[in-house]
């Protein structure tokens, strides 16, 4: 044991060491001032820092602060655009000459600007380590516009967002807010607001400003001058149209924003000389969303005339330019293409001769079509709308060779690989094989992988059909019976088991047997049904504490039912489902009421009058006006007769399946939502409006062949409730395609 003086001595010193730092910190901090003079004090630091477009007009708008009397001005990066004139504004007017970005962080979202001017009015800089969380916090910036503005609120907590530090804060953040100071209560900066939340408008995010700290110790200054050019296109080389922003990163050139030109055209033109035909104009491009078009022109006349290639909604296009408008634009050809890999670089090229295009994608012949007269002109690349392509290995030229590789190398280099044993590393003997074609080499590996990828993707998604098609045909099985004889516990873990194929039945079976028996074993001799239900109640609410999910009703666990059994939380008709299981081994008649926008269940003495009771709400018996406020509160209408009636148990499993196809909504999953549908039509075939809704789901994957057939179901059945006209539509829809 530790002598009592010694423990004695150490709570002194901590004592001491508090006091001290308490006394700190009571000479480091002024006393705390109001919003009014804090902004009065910083407004004068605080400035607007606005970037230019290509054709010079204002693209960007943000805020900034005077942090050094000789001109320095702290913001964050993304407000300075990139290769951008830059205009800095006081708060009476005045603008500043911007000399240099003096320095800049990109993991950090943070810069600094040197503008030409002394004697400016400095911020304090604080110490952020020693923010508290629900200190009081001032944020000045220009939202939206307007200059200026003043906000308070306070730190509602300290995150890591992607590796960095981040002060979370209760206050709203816009557009134009963006390198404003966080100011404490004392004036001194705390903060540099940088983004804002995307799960509520009044929530936003501040850079600490002790991570400004190593930009001003050790700046990287780079002139206006330097800066303007960073990434631009040599104009010698390049001349873009329809604005935009063109870009060149290495050996790509990248595009982002959105043309001014139909369409969201925008054109970037080749300063080449363009051979005589017959040429060849070739690129290699990705697309960051299919949905979106980039490729090659061909034939410009440096204004709206032109021809364009390029993969668009995933098929390849040939496309006509003969003027500003969409009255003088054509789709000369469109095809689908098996040789062009979404996602992924693909190789177009377009051989122009005095009467004919043919247009290649990754080597292989797309469409060929005769050519209309545009002749001569310019050559280079397009984008459309709001697609940020990446582009490589521009090139034009009387022929241009291939860019696969050769079979036989191809060939070789497979061979070589064959015998690559998974588990082990690649031998030295193998690296030497492949060296002498290091490049083609590493192409074939990475097909190879690519491959491998695409093949263990499609194994998965067999893998899923496989087992989705099984729980389907046992849940198929288990509602062939008669309704009493239905097992309701079971059929609602298969759908559980849907998504989660380590489910395992018979575990849970035996666990709500246990239940049940923890129950009876608490009864009295001769225990009548309210001695039954009270100690159910009792049972389920007080002592395991199953309770109605509020703070994450919409989590997907809610509708399964083995995690309402582990984590005792759920939504109510899970638990409903498992408090009728429950009471059905205790002897108890129970049945399932729909009400719109909530469950309840209804207990059926074998003497007295039934009563329905709230599962979610703890077992809380209803009267007829009670489950009338829930269901006007919930869904606004009036509750009806027919909403009192019983539910049978398919109704149930389908209303289970139907809150976890509303959950896919949300989350845009499409595959869940057919999976569910499937499994809907399972145990309901004739349910039209969800036949209707897959077919619009099939049609959207691709499958086509699936969604006619619900079509020509829907049209034969003509079930009650789904418009004939709907499913027209659908049906001129799949006719289109």
């Amino acid at each position: 044991m530790r002598p009592i003086w010694n423990w004695t001595l150490g709570v002194l010193l901590t004592f001491a060491l508090m006091v001290l730092a308490d006394e700190e910190h009571k000479a480091a901090s002024p006393p705390g001032k109001s919003v009014e003079q804090i902004t009065a004090l910083a407004r004068q630091s605080v400035v607007v820092i606005k970037h230019a477009g290509r054709d010079g007009k204002q693209a960007g708008l943000g805020t900034g602060f005077v942090v050094d009397a000789d001109g320095l001005i702290a913001t964050n990066l993304h407000v300075l655009g990139e290769a951008r004139p830059i205009t800095v504004e006081s708060a009476d007017g005045k603008p500043y000459e911007v000399i240099s970005v003096h320095a800049s962080d990109r993991a950090r979202d943070l810069a600094l600007l040197r503008v030409a001017a002394k004697g400016l009015p400095a911020l304090e800089l604080g110490n952020s380590d020693q923010l508290k969380e629900g200190q009081s916090v001032v944020a000045l910036g220009n939202p939206a516009g307007l200059t200026y503005s003043v906000v308070s609120g306070v730190v509602s907590g300290k995150r890591e967002i992607d590796g960095r530090p981040m002060i979370q804060l209760a206050i709203p953040v816009e557009p134009g807010n963006s390198g404003g100071p966080i100011l404490d209560l004392s004036g001194r900066v705390q903060g540099i607001l940088t983004m804002k939340s995307a799960v509520t408008r009044n929530l936003g995010f501040a850079v600490p400003i002790n991570e400004l700290q190593p930009l001003l110790k050790k700046p990287n200054p780079i002139p206006m001058s330097r800066w303007l050019t960073i990434g631009q296109l040599d104009p010698a080389e390049w001349t873009v149209l329809f604005d935009a922003r063109w870009r060149q990163r290495g050996a790509k050139i990248l595009a982002e924003g959105f043309g001014t030109g139909f369409g969201g055209r925008s054109l970037c033109l080749s300063q080449q000389p363009v051979p005589e035909p017959p040429y060849e104009l070739a690129v290699t491009v990705r697309l960051d969303d299919e949905a979106g078009a980039a490729g090659l022109v061909f034939q410009a006349d440096g204004r709206d005339k032109h021809y364009g290639f390029y993969p668009s909604a995933g098929q390849l296009r040939l496309t006509r330019f003969d003027g500003p408008d969409v009255y003088s634009w054509k789709i000369l050809k469109q095809e689908p293409s098996p040789h062009y890999r979404p996602g992924e670089w693909n190789a177009l090229k377009v051989h122009v001769d005095k009467d004919k295009i043919r247009c290649y994608v990754n080597d292989q012949l797309v469409m060929e079509e005769a050519a209309q007269g545009l002749g001569g002109g310019r050559v280079g690349l397009a984008k459309f709308r709001a697609t940020r392509p990446e582009f490589k290995h521009f090139q034009v030229g009387k022929k241009i060779h291939s860019q696969t590789l050769p079979a036989e190398i191809v060939n070789r280099i497979s061979k070589s690989i064959d015998a690559l044993a998974p588990s082990e590393p690649p031998t030295s003997e193998l690296l030497d094989t492949l060296l002498p074609d290091a490049a083609a080499s590493v192409e074939v590996l990475r097909n190879r992988a690519k491959l491998l990828e695409q093949q263990a993707a499609r194994l998965r998604t067999l893998a899923s059909a496989v087992h989705q098609k099984h729980i389907q045909t046992e849940l198929a099985h288990a509602l062939q019976r008669q309704e009493d004889d239905i097992d309701l516990f079971g059929a609602a873990l298969l759908i559980a088991k849907l998504d989660n194929e380590e489910v395992d039945l018979p575990v849970y079976r035996k666990e709500l047997e246990r239940m049940a028996r923890e129950v009876n074993a608490s009864l009295p001799t001769a225990a009548d049904e309210a001695d039954k239900l009270g100690a159910l109640n009792k049972y389920l609410f007080t002592e395991r504490g199953f309770h109605g999910s509020r703070g994450d009703y919409y989590n997907r666990a809610n509708s399964y039912l083995n995690e309402v059994i582990d984590d005792r939380e759920g939504l109510p008709i899970t638990l409903s489902v498992l408090y009728m299981e429950l009471a059905h081994r205790l002897g108890m008649r129970m049945a399932g009421i729909g009400l719109p926008g909530h469950f309840i269940v209804e207990h059926r003495p074998a003497k007295g009058k039934p009563q329905w009771i709230d599962v979610y709400d703890g077992g809380r018996t209803l009267s007829r006006e009670e489950a009338a406020q829930i269901v006007q509160k919930i869904t606004g209408e009036e509750l009806r007769e027919e909403d009192l009636r019983p539910v049978g148990k398919k109704a149930i499993l389908v209303r289970m399946l139907h809150n976890l196809l509303g959950l896919t909504r949300a989350d845009g999953d499409i595959d869940g939502a057919l999976r569910y549908l499937d499994t809907i039509l399972v145990i309901a075939p004739e349910a039209g409006n969800e036949r209707l809704l897959r077919a619009a789901a099939r049609l959207q994957t691709g499958n086509k062949a699936g969604a006619r057939q619900d079509v020509d179901w829907l049209l034969e059945h003509e079930p009650e409730g789904v418009s004939r006209e709907r499913v027209l539509e659908l049906r001129r829809l799949l006719s289109d395609r």
